[in-house]
């Protein structure tokens, strides 16, 4: 797999070029043709950024996910309050989409295609993101600003849930305002639907 942090700008221009036409026509309808065509290169030059279709697809996933994860563990080591911890992880996750959007669409959708052993490291960044995000809710409970009876896999699995779906319509709908999506899901999670008891 790729190091998608230190891609070269012919490298990111093909993953980037694969991840367009795995989020139009899904890993089987896809060819090397297809993403070739996308670069405007002839189909044998693909294989010197791909020794596979299989491969194209395990970078596309592996740049979908490695960055936003690194955010999450800079947010989890930072000492900002639960409040900020769970807006900027918000933030990163959703932006995510609009900087990365399709190679992260490929990701959601796509990757069970891979082989098992192809999985194992998008599988332990993935773990690696909830285990994070399990950690922040454990921690507001222990300081007293999550409710004592949440539990925490539960929410940050819902976390992870309501941020996919927000992103797929990120991904769908150019026009979408990514911020006021944040501040609503943020809002959402740290004050519920019911309104506050009248202490009047």
């Amino acid at each position: 797999m790729l190091d998608s942090k230190n891609l070269k700008p012919k490298q990111h221009r093909a993953v980037l070029a694969a991840a367009s036409v795995f989020a139009e026509k899904g890993y089987h309808g896809a060819s090397t043709r297809d993403i070739a065509d996308r670069m405007g290169i002839q189909q044998g030059s693909i294989y010197y950024y791909f020794k596979s279709k299989e491969d194209a697809l395990a970078d596309v996933c592996l740049f979908g996910i490695e960055d936003y994860v690194s955010h999450m563990e800079t947010t989890a080591m930072s000492d900002q309050p639960f409040e900020s911890k769970l807006l900027a992880t918000i933030t990163s996750h959703l932006t995510s989409y609009r900087e990365r959007n399709e190679a992260l669409k490929v990701h959601n959708s796509e990757r069970l295609y891979l082989p098992k052993k192809k999985r194992t490291r998008l599988k332990a960044l993935g773990s690696r993101y909830r285990q994070l995000l399990e950690e922040l809710f454990e921690q507001g409970i222990a300081d007293g600003v999550v409710r004592p009876t949440v539990d925490a896999h539960f929410a940050a699995q819902s976390v992870i849930g309501l941020c996919n779906a927000w992103g797929d319509l990120i991904v769908r709908d150019p026009g979408l305002d990514v911020f006021d999506a944040i501040q609503k899901c943020h809002d959402l999670l740290l004050n519920g639907l019911r309104g506050r008891p009248d202490t009047d």
